[in-house]
């Protein structure tokens, strides 16, 4: 199948970003045997603009990628974090190729009003939309004219090589990587953290606190460093949802602990994650967990192999195509055993 997919690859940071969703699912197309073919927006926007601003080059961008469309005659469209590509012109790409299948993929969370308004008029227009929030979470979705399916993050081998889980010569002990700070007040749980446990561990905070973020391979080299992490959400409580990061930890075998309101318990094989309910719970698991390093490898080494073995990139990737078809599953989706292809619950 030829594949067209639009997305932000972020040329522009030259190599200081990490491997993320887009280049998982770019990664488990071309392992499943599809011929894949990339448009990155933003990107194209700046290049085509005057003075490369890129505000200028939105239009430009819309029609660079009808040119792409007709120049390749896609079967499968799938459509990422690009609003800036008009819904005028996603219909233009139904217009142009009728019988080829759109796909809009989210993994960003429904308490962001504009992504919650993107996704509803994404929903209106495409065949299938995929999104990183459980499925009992999405019926406001239901009804719009796409079929809604939830979508895990994966892990893939090139891009979580690490086994921190095999290690006891790792000198942070915990670690929380974040730099977002709008819709949130996780910086409140992670200085209760600092607080109640002052130089007793290691707790590396990057991004917080006056400290720099990390990127690329220095991103890399940090979690290479790390025992355990935090997977805190800017707000918790959605069903199943979590950014990228818990598939970076989990998958290089960092032990993580996530607010247990995400209902992963459901989800994950038990003693492999750690959950918890308030900051005071929080504070005396990261205790127990740093006393007992056997333990913090033994559950660190599950979550891992679980990752790698079921919620990997080739997975991920085929269930995309087979769920946009409407195909019935080759696999049994560990994330969606209580879905039917079509999207209806069982």
């Amino acid at each position: 199948m030829r594949v067209l997919h639009v997305a932000n690859k972020q040329l522009r940071r030259y190599g200081k970003t990490h491997g993320n969703w887009v280049e998982k699912l770019a990664f488990g197309l071309i392992k499943n045997n599809h011929y894949l073919l990339t448009f990155s927006e933003r990107d194209v926007a700046a290049f085509e603009a005057p003075w490369g601003l890129r505000d200028l080059g939105w239009r430009k961008a819309n029609q660079r990628l009808l040119e792409m469309v007709e120049a390749t005659e896609p079967d499968l469209v799938i459509l990422g974090h690009c609003d800036k590509i008009s819904d005028d012109t996603v219909r233009e790409i139904r217009r142009m190729r009728p019988h080829a299948l759109l796909a809009h993929v989210n993994c960003d969370p429904l308490f962001v009003p504009s992504n919650f308004n993107n996704l509803k008029a994404r929903a209106a227009i495409v065949d299938a939309v995929f999104i990183t929030t459980g499925k009992r979470d999405l019926t406001p979705f239901d009804g719009l004219g796409a079929r809604i399916y939830h979508m895990p993050n994966p892990v893939d081998p090139a891009m979580e090589p690490l086994d921190n889980s095999a290690r006891t010569d790792l000198d942070i002990d915990l670690l929380f990587c974040s730099n977002a700070t709008k819709f949130s007040t996780r910086g409140v749980t992670v200085q209760h953290l600092k607080d109640g446990l002052g130089d007793s561990i290691n707790f590396k905070t990057p991004g917080s606190f006056g400290d720099p973020p990390v990127w690329g391979r220095d991103y890399d080299r940090t979690l290479a460093r790390t025992r355990m992490a935090l997977n805190l959400n800017r707000q918790e409580g959605d069903y199943w949802y979590t950014s990228d990061r818990m598939a970076q930890l989990a998958g290089n075998g960092i032990l993580q602990f996530t607010h247990a309101s995400q209902g992963f318990q459901d989800l994950l094989p038990p003693e492999s994650m750690v959950y918890f309910n308030d900051n005071d719970d929080l504070l005396a698991k990261v205790r127990e967990f740093h006393h007992d390093d056997a333990r913090r490898q033994a559950w660190a080494s599950r979550c891992r192999e679980f990752f790698h073995a079921e919620m990997n990139a080739t997975l991920y990737a085929r269930y995309i195509v087979e769920a946009t078809m409407a195909q019935p599953f080759s696999h049994d989706y560990v994330w969606a055993r209580d879905v039917r292809p079509d999207g209806s619950l069982k």
